[in-house]
């Protein structure tokens, strides 16, 4: 019977690019309204300007004025005058420096008569200005710069702003108020944007916090698909596919080894009863180390997948005793090989909170590891203290410094012919890991190697 299942769809996600199109986009459009209005409001009152500008056909004088050869004050014949005396026929001024020296064209009006009489004596003045309905007064006199020096001069108000004076006279102008307001914008914008990213992409950091929470003892666990955006929502998906992957292939090696393992059980039991049935001699005690070996394989393959469990130890144990039992057991296979055993403890039991098949094997590996590598000489000496430290030395060589981390990796050992498959000590210390103990590997004064275990006691319960 097969079983079919159907993927849930991943829920509707918004695209990233247009996400932050949009946000930014609405930023700088009320930002360019606004500049835009205060340009409007520039040009409608520069076109108002060109009429009711009254400085006009002073201007076009003043840009015009020069001195000839005598210096006498005269006028160059500018494209601006010459349209000025088009716009106007009538066009009358006086022009005047500091030396006395005038320069007049055209008949002031009579009404002005006394004004033109005494101009050197007048700084200022604008004529004409208090009829009503009159945007501009009908003739101004005033002190400018020009190119023959500062000079005076009285003028009507005929004529009109040219464009390209009001170009400048508006760019300068809307320049001193949207100059500022453009800078503002460009600084807001480097600190909004930043912020609009961040807020987009704050549904794809989750996914990324969740990815470094993934570990290999943690299957099942999958990336969220909700608001991550349209365009990474392939990617997550295929890294979700990818865990789920693995997380298959993962559990079905774990079932080949358990099923493998036990398996090999029988046989090797079978095994070992027929060696134990041989006549003692040299060959009978490799050939019982060799199957021990192999019922030790066998069990630390199954301990790893008991490990996979991550099952908390709850039990309390008497540490001493489980050391004692587990020498027991292999003391006539350390007699074999050539070792003595020496067993020292603190009186009294020695409680710790544990998993007591896991700490028997992780003890039976330490004891095991003396035996292969202790150079079938002098004692294997185990130690146990009240603080829940045990301590397991051989006199063999010893470990290298620059090995006394690796030897705890899988299937790394010191010597390549070594008859060990490096999956010992590396199971030692994943159960200490699990016991929330810890485990180093030393050498001992006389050279061999020390390997010490620290447990946490167990919590004494007071009585009520």
């Amino acid at each position: 019977m097969t079983t079919t299942t159907t993927a849930t769809p991943a829920p509707s996600s918004p695209s990233l690019r247009w996400r932050l199109v949009k946000r930014l986009v609405a930023f700088q459009t009320i930002m360019l309204s606004l500049i835009v209005v205060i340009l409007v409001i520039g040009v409608w009152g520069g076109a108002r300007l060109v009429d009711a500008y009254e400085d006009s056909a002073l201007d076009v004088l003043r840009d015009a004025v020069i001195r000839d050869a005598d210096d006498r004050l005269t006028l160059s014949k500018t494209a601006d005058l010459t349209q000025l005396r088009k716009d106007a026929p009538d066009l009358w001024f006086i022009i005047r420096d500091k030396q006395g020296r005038h320069l007049a064209e055209g008949t002031p009006p009579a009404a002005y008569a006394p004004f033109v009489a005494n101009i050197g004596e007048i700084q200022q003045i604008r004529l004409g200005e208090d009829r009503p309905g009159i945007d501009k007064p009908d003739a101004v006199l005033k002190w400018v710069d020009s190119a023959a020096g500062r000079v005076q001069i009285l003028t009507s108000t005929q004529g009109h702003m040219s464009w390209q004076r009001l170009f400048w006279g508006v760019s300068l102008s809307s320049a001193t108020v949207t100059g500022p307001l453009i800078l503002l914008m460009g600084l807001v914008t480097l600190v909004v944007t930043p912020m609009v990213v961040r807020r987009a992409l704050a549904t794809l950091g989750a996914a990324a916090n969740q990815a470094e929470r993934i570990d290999i003892g943690q299957r099942g666990v999958r990336l969220p698909l909700a608001g991550v955006p349209a365009e990474i929502l392939p990617l997550v998906k295929a890294v979700n596919d990818a865990l789920l992957r693995l997380d298959t292939g993962y559990e079905r090696h774990q079932r080949f080894l358990a099923d493998a393992a036990h398996e090999l059980r029988t046989p090797i039991a079978i095994l070992t009863t027929r060696l134990a049935s041989l006549p003692p001699g040299p060959e009978k005690a490799r050939l019982l180390e060799d199957a021990n070996r192999l019922a030790i394989l066998t069990g630390q393959l199954l301990d790893f997948q008991r490990l996979d469990q991550h099952t908390r130890p709850a039990a309390t144990i008497d540490l001493a005793a489980l050391a004692e039992r587990v020498i027991v057991d292999l003391a006539p296979l350390a007699f074999a090989a050539g070792y003595e055993m020496d067993f020292k403890t603190d009186k009294g039991p020695i409680l710790v909170t544990a998993d007591q098949t896991s700490l028997e094997r992780a003890l039976t590996n330490l004891i095991q590891n003396a035996i292969d590598h202790g150079g079938r000489r002098g004692t294997i000496s185990v130690n146990v203290d009240r603080s829940g430290r045990i301590e397991i030395n051989d006199e063999g060589d010893g470990i290298p410094h620059a090995e006394a981390e690796r030897i705890f990796e899988p299937f790394h050992r010191l010597r390549q012919d070594g008859r060990g498959a490096g999956l010992g000590l590396n199971l030692v210390r994943e159960i200490v890991r699990l016991h929330s103990g810890r485990i180093i590997a030393t050498n001992n004064p006389s050279g061999g190697a020390c390997f010490e275990i620290e447990l946490p006691l167990a919590q004494k319960v007071s009585a009520s």
